[in-house]
């Protein structure tokens, strides 16, 4: 495991994670509450980035690591709740 945590949904992830360049990552995320939330990865080809329904479904997003990579995952207006991530290394 490379790094993880839990959220409230309203606040959100913010992470600028430690990854090696060109290496392969798996992110983990769950949503528990209402609505759902939406996965951004920055640079934007670093990763496909989705949608996060907040009904307890696991969703997983393959990353390439990047030395300047940024990833957030955003409630939307109408989300609440709790929002968990993890990232390894595969």
């Amino acid at each position: 495991m490379v790094e993880s945590g839990v959220e409230r949904v309203a606040e959100g992830i913010h992470t600028r994670p430690t990854l090696d360049d060109g290496a392969g990552y798996k992110l983990t995320v769950v949503c528990v509450g209402k609505g759902e939330a939406e996965i951004v990865f920055s640079p934007a080809g670093a990763g496909s980035g989705r949608m996060v329904p907040c009904d307890r479904s696991l969703v997983f997003e393959r990353l390439t690591g990047r030395s300047r990579l940024a990833l957030d995952v955003r409630g939307r207006p109408d989300a609440a709740g709790m929002v968990a991530w993890r990232i390894e290394k595969v």
